[in-house]
């Protein structure tokens, strides 16, 4: 069972692989502008956004590419260990990681990210809920950094999985964006939508950075494809799937907490579709363990070297996983 990749098990909304079936005819045509716009304008309507703010496709390495090219490299600062994508497509245009290490309770470290900006700051990278820990920045304090190291760089925060989260529109960022503050939200259809082998998602920008993102191709739709396009729309409009899938992870999460409350193994507190534990063993004999029982688990995340990363499937999947973990974690003998 693959739970290392955080996808989902739960697999795509049904009215988004009905749409698919019925792009296939449409597979030898390329996507027009006019369907870009439309799924933009469908986005901004739910985002609060005008559609020109909205960029559609892989986005993310674009945009760590055009802030180092444009800045003669410079620094992009983010939490550690952490997803880097951003960061490492501006690696090769000079630009250089200030990692900042999670605090204590292996949330984002809000201080150590503010202070760690500086007048050689391209980009400040905030992954929310975090990758790997699963835990969540919110409240004032977030909502106050945000504001503050955004007067000083641009704030991009990944939100993949914050759509696990019923107050969702509550928590993202966007609401800064929407009050004009500097700020980039990311989002995935490739989380709780199921689609993450069609590779897309989008980010919401402030308008002229927006523009600068498009005139250089970013978003456009020859970068995107009739599939993902048709499967996007269909998921966006059913939202009864995500809320399906939503309140399965959860109650699935719950059991897993038990679990590792009972096996008193150390974790973060997760807001997304996996737990981060302390298995209390070096990584690679647990996953090796795992394995061999049918289980894949995440990579190794330096320095929690005893830390297991492990995606919430199906009830079916987590039963097994579950007694994969409890089976490998038993005394010998």
């Amino acid at each position: 069972m693959r739970l290392n990749l955080n996808e989902s098990s739960f697999g795509p909304s049904p009215r988004a692989v009905q749409a698919i079936q019925r792009a296939l005819a449409e597979v030898p045509r390329y996507v027009t502008a006019d369907q870009a716009q439309a799924l933009r304008a469908q986005i901004g309507r739910i985002e609060g956004v005008a559609p020109e703010q909205v960029l559609v496709g892989e986005v993310l390495e674009a945009l760590g590419q055009h802030l180092a090219i444009g800045g003669g490299g410079g620094e992009f600062v983010y939490s550690v260990p952490g997803y880097g994508a951003l960061v490492d497509a501006a690696a090769p245009f000079g630009g250089r990681a200030v990692e900042v290490p999670l605090d204590a309770r292996l949330h984002n470290d809000l201080p150590g990210l503010a202070a760690a900006v500086g007048p050689r700051t391209r980009a400040l990278f905030v992954v929310n809920p975090h990758n790997p820990s699963g835990t969540l920045s919110e409240g004032g304090a977030f909502d106050a950094f945000l504001r503050e190291v955004s007067r000083r760089t641009l704030a991009i925060v990944d939100e993949a999985y914050l759509d696990y989260r019923d107050d969702a529109a509550r928590l993202t960022a966007a609401r800064l964006l929407r009050e004009g503050a500097n700020v980039v939200v990311f989002r995935t259809f490739g989380k709780i939508h199921g689609l993450a082998g069609l590779q897309i998602g989008y980010a919401i920008a402030p308008l002229p950075l927006a523009r600068e993102l498009a005139a250089r191709g970013v978003g456009s739709a020859h970068g995107l494809n009739q599939l993902s396009v048709a499967a996007a729309v269909a998921s966006l409009e059913d939202t009864a799937h995500v809320a399906a899938v939503r309140q399965a992870v959860a109650a699935e999460r719950r059991q897993w907490l038990a679990l590792l409350g009972r096996l008193r193994l150390r974790h973060a507190e997760p807001a997304g579709n996996f737990v981060f534990f302390d298995g209390g063993r070096p990584h690679a004999e647990l996953a090796a363990k795992l394995l061999e029982r049918g289980v894949r688990v995440a990579r190794a995340f330096p320095p929690y070297a005893t830390w297991l990363r492990i995606t919430i499937g199906r009830p079916e999947e987590n039963a097994v996983a579950r007694r994969a973990l409890v089976e490998v974690l038993a005394p010998a003998g």
